[in-house]
Formats: structure tokens, sequence, C-alpha cells
């Protein structure tokens, strides 16, 4: 059964509002053939849908669906394929009771189909490049991922101030296509139009962003840079590395955190919460 644009509202409202009493883990469910890490290996429905159903026992509080890779020199995707990719694998895992689902996508056509075959989260991280996603979401009353990429590096940039001057104008556009401000998510878009060093400014402002008032989405899972730090080239080889970065992040009050291992991260997260609340 379909969730309807209500019950969407109501696990969207849920969902932020749980956010900020405890840190979500989102899944990342990759339908496509070329994704950095995990290509070809979820592009199948089965394998797809096991694999989520894998994450959510792990404790994944949110699958995101992504159907086209956003790594460095991919080749862009159809529309029409990425809707094939996608919406069934959506609708299979959205419904009442189950785990929240988000659609990872820059497309306006994508997320408005996504959203009604169950997504309640939108995850752009292109910051409006389609300029109707906003609209799309807010109408089919979904919350939106706005991320800091202003589409091209700028080595000139400090880019943890800068991000903050971005946000603040983007926001006021999401507000200006009907999106409410309660229902943005922010991410500091790590790895998009960012210098190796720009990468680690903005992982160190997030505090400051978190200071924005909105729920705050980390996503450094496997990604080039660590292994450019640390000298290792399999991507599925950094996820040490990305638990490092994620307890980092929700130390400076990071709300959500984007991986590829969930089980690693959950438990990473658990033991730092015990810590953290038996020194209050």
């Amino acid at each position: 059964m379909r969730l309807s644009r209500e019950d969407r509202g109501r696990l969207r409202e849920t969902l932020l509002a749980e956010a900020r009493r405890r840190t979500l883990i989102m899944g990342i469910l990759n339908v496509t053939p070329d994704s950095f890490s995990d290509g070809g290996k979820f592009d199948e429905a089965g394998a797809a849908l096991a694999h989520a159903e894998a994450m959510v026992a792990a404790g994944a509080d949110i699958l995101d669906v992504g159907g086209e890779s956003t790594r460095p020199g991919a080749a862009p995707v159809s529309e029409a394929d990425e809707l094939a990719r996608t919406v069934a694998v959506v609708e299979a895992l959205a419904g009442p009771g189950k785990v929240p689902v988000s659609i990872d996508t820059y497309k306006s056509g994508v997320a408005a189909a996504a959203c009604a075959a169950g997504a309640v989260i939108v995850n752009d991280v292109t910051a409006m490049s389609d300029p109707a996603i906003v609209s799309a979401a807010a109408e089919a009353g979904a919350a939106y991922v706005l991320t800091y990429n202003r589409g091209v590096k700028d080595e000139a940039l400090k880019a943890g101030p800068d991000m903050l001057g971005f946000f603040e104008g983007a926001i006021a556009r999401c507000e200006a296509e009907g999106l409410s401000r309660d229902h943005i998510i922010l991410d500091p878009g790590v790895g998009f139009a960012k210098t190796y060093q720009q990468n680690f400014e903005v992982l160190a402002a997030t505090g400051d962003l978190v200071g924005l008032g909105l729920p705050v989405l980390i996503g450094v899972s496997r990604k080039s840079f660590i292994g450019k730090r640390l000298g290792v080239e399999a991507a599925a080889e950094r996820d040490a590395a990305s638990v490092a970065i994620g307890l980092d992040t929700v130390r400076r009050g990071a709300h959500m955190l984007r991986v590829h291992d969930v089980a690693a991260h959950r438990q990473a997260i658990e033991l730092w919460e015990t810590i953290d609340h038996a020194a209050h």
C-alpha cells in the first residue's frame, strides 16, 4: 500500500523529530551499475531488496535509493532510466511501519515519482540544479536535503565560512519555492565541487552548520579524499576511517550519517552515545 501525502507528512515529522533525539543512520542503496564503491552489486531488484533488508537489520534508520552515480566522471543517466531503476525499489521498500525511504536524485521528475511511490526525503546533491525539485519535494510532503555544492571548484574559497553564506541564500530560495524551512536538511557536500583541503574545512565547520538550527546530514562514506589522506585505494577498505570521521561530526552535533557499512557505524554510535550519556 502506497503512502498518502498525509502519511508521508507524518513520517517526515517523526523522522525529523527523531533526528533531534539521536543520531540516525541513512543506509546507501545504489541501484546502479557504476557507483564508485558498490556499482553493479545491487542493480538487480532482488539483490537491492535483500541488501536493504540487511541494512535495516543492522540498524539503518533510513534507506537512500539512488539510480545514478554521482562520482566524478560518471556517465549521465536519462530520467527514464533512472525512473526504471528506482521507483519500483522505492515502492517495495516504503509503506506504513517500514523504515523511511529517501530518493537520491537531482531530477524533479524522479523526485516526484519516487515520493508518489513512498519516499519521504529528496536527497539532492546538486543544490537545485533542477530548480523544480524543491517544489516537487514540497508538493509531495517530503523533506529536502540541501547540499553545499557550488558546481565548480574554487580553490580561493575558505569553504567553512562560504558554506554558511551559501546556505543562507539557498534556504531562502527553498522557502520561496514553497518548502518550509523546518523540512530542510543540510549537507556540507563533502566531495562535491571542493578541493581536497576544502573537504576537511567543511567537516571542521560542522558545529557552525548545526548552529543554523536545521538537521545536518554527513556523507563521507568511503569517499576518495579519505583514500588520498591515508593512501587507501580500495573504496571498501575505507570503512574504519569513515566511522572515525562520522563520529567526529556527531561529536560536533551532526544528526544523520549516510553510510555504506551500517553495522559498523551503528555499533560505534551506540558506544559513543553510551559514553557521552555517562558523562552527564
